[in-house]
């Protein structure tokens, strides 16, 4: 599993979501539509700001009671496997009964177990409950609902790829998720994503933004030209940089 410095993953969880994805179109070979959540997320925490981790994976399906007779040992196992991956980590479960989500793989018990082994957050497409004592245990969450119970909610599956909110994840790949939502950022764009992300957040600042923050006492025409200059500059300041025309 690739892995960056922990000092660039600091850096990287210093800034939002969507300053990632601004750094990313500009370096990935891949389609500016995926690698995204499609469909609309929560985040229960935003007051803990962004996280970022190496994807671990867990299948759930809490209406079926035939799951927990199956394989008694399920919880144990998996827990096994996400204690020997490297961290930081982010639990990605999708849950099987989506979209009549009936519990919750996810409360203070089971926040607290995976935080001790390293995870920093989740991101399912199911429920959460016990949303303050998650937040007391360091424990983020990206999520569909908020439910009361969890039902027959054990590990289905775990090391496999699943699909959230619209969104492909496969194990071991790099996320970044805030109130926004999440990116899966591609293995070969890690070595990049750092520089590209704080130069495209500087360039905003120093050209479009700047413009536009200076209208103050210039007539409509002066301001919307100056906003056409600043374009122009953002556009030549990232051709420059990145060696190609990205995408804005």
């Amino acid at each position: 599993m690739p892995t960056l410095s922990h000092s660039e993953l600091l850096r990287l969880k210093r800034v939002n979501t969507p300053t990632i994805y601004n750094g990313w179109e500009q370096i990935t070979q891949h389609d500016r539509r995926t690698h995204v959540n499609r469909t609309e997320t929560r985040d229960y925490m935003p007051q803990m700001g962004p996280m970022i981790g190496y994807a671990v994976t867990i299948v759930i399906e809490p209406s079926n009671a035939q799951h927990q007779k199956t394989n008694p040992n399920a919880t144990m196992e998996c827990l096994a496997y996400i204690a020997s991956v490297p961290g930081p980590k982010i639990v990605v479960v999708q849950d099987l009964d989506q979209p009549n989500v009936i519990g919750s793989f996810w409360g203070e018990v089971n926040s607290n177990r995976h935080r001790a082994l390293g995870c920093v957050g989740t991101i399912t497409d199911g429920a959460i409950r016990d949303v303050d004592e998650m937040t007391n245990a360091g424990f983020k969450a990206l999520a569909a609902r908020l439910c009361v119970g969890h039902a027959y909610s054990v590990p289905v599956r775990w090391n496999v790829p699943v699909e959230v909110f619209g969104c492909p994840v496969e194990p071991g790949q790099l996320i970044h998720a805030d109130k926004h939502g999440f990116i899966v950022i591609p293995e070969e764009d890690q070595p990049r994503i750092l520089d590209a992300a704080l130069f495209m957040d500087g360039n905003e600042c120093d050209t479009v933004i700047a413009a536009a923050r200076s209208s103050a006492g210039r007539s409509s025409e002066e301001v919307l030209e100056a906003m056409s200059q600043a374009g122009k500059a953002f556009r030549q300041a990232a051709l420059d940089h990145f060696g190609r025309k990205g995408e804005w």
